[in-house]
């Protein structure tokens, strides 16, 4: 019997703003500052008693829209690939059709390949047939769709499972007709736990160490993206440009309020010529009448 240390790191929120610009910075960052440190405790002398905190699996879930992905999804899973070992998951998968759903996940794997998005594939060749076949029955699978539930439900034919109770039936959790959890958790804590924890040494840890060394010398600290110059340059030229567009539309503000100025100033004057004009007119109507008021005489 065996203990398995098994940290879960959650995201609430992310994606949910208007600007999700960056959005993505903050995960990145996490899975970068986790190598930096493995790498830091590398360099020490005494290596005995290495914390591992790398992320060795990303759970990326993706909303059931029945379409394809977003851009945000795009850009972060790219970001994502390169760093860790991504499993994309489509979530609440009960509320797509088996056809859309099918539909659903080819269109995600014809994006990852058109992206050349880099999600974590396992070892398919094996020594076992029936392990081989485990393998691609569980790769071919990807993206998993998943059903999370934590109640017991009672199904038509009396059994007690973990799903969700609808008017049509029972949604099963941890049936493999209804969604793929035992499969990504076969992949993630059963069979594969292993691969994602060397997979993780070999390919994405050494990348960053590699880059890393590349360039910086030994013992200097990480630079973050804020601290980095060519970050604060572009950050510079984004504020500056912001402040010349600030004055033109100051300046365009301005031409308007003196046109508006201008038009004002023309209105009043031909306001004071017309009504200019109607005191004329009026004095002129005044002085017919007069004219008419007064008493003729007739000559014999």
């Amino acid at each position: 019997m065996f203990h398995v240390k098994l940290t879960v790191i959650d995201t609430p929120g992310f994606g949910d703003y208007v600007n999700n610009r960056d959005s993505w910075l903050p995960i990145v960052e996490f899975i970068d500052d986790q190598h930096e440190n493995y790498m830091r405790q590398e360099q020490q002398p005494a290596r005995k008693g290495i914390i591992d905190m790398r992320v060795h699996a990303c759970l990326y879930f993706i909303r059931p829209t029945g379409h394809t992905l977003k851009p945000l999804d795009i850009e972060i899973m790219k970001r994502l690939g390169s760093r860790v070992n991504l499993i994309p998951v489509i979530a609440k998968a009960d509320t797509l059709t088996p056809a859309d759903l099918s539909n659903f996940k080819r269109r995600i794997l014809e994006v990852v390949a058109a992206q050349n998005i880099r999600v974590y594939s396992c070892p398919l060749e094996s020594d076992d047939e029936s392990s081989t076949k485990r393998n691609v029955n569980i790769m071919e699978a990807m993206p998993f769709a998943i059903i999370g539930s934590t109640e017991d439900v009672v199904t038509p034919d009396g059994r007690r499972v973990k799903g969700r109770q609808y008017s049509w039936g029972v949604a099963e959790v941890e049936n493999d007709d209804h969604c793929d959890f035992k499969k990504l958790r076969s992949l993630i804590v059963r069979t594969h736990m292993l691969d994602l924890i060397s997979t993780t040494e070999e390919i994405h840890y050494e990348n960053y160490r590699q880059g890393q060394m590349e360039t910086r010398k030994f013992g200097d600290p990480k630079v973050k993206k804020y601290d980095n110059p060519k970050f604060k340059e572009e950050e510079e030229a984004l504020r500056k440009r912001f402040t010349e567009q600030v004055k033109l539309e100051e300046n365009r503000f301005r031409q308007w309020e003196q046109q508006l100025i201008a038009e004002r100033d023309r209105l009043n004057k031909d306001l004071e010529i017309q009504h200019s004009q109607i005191k004329h007119l009026e004095g002129e109507l005044d002085n017919l009448l007069q004219q008419q008021q007064q008493p003729k005489t007739i000559r014999k």
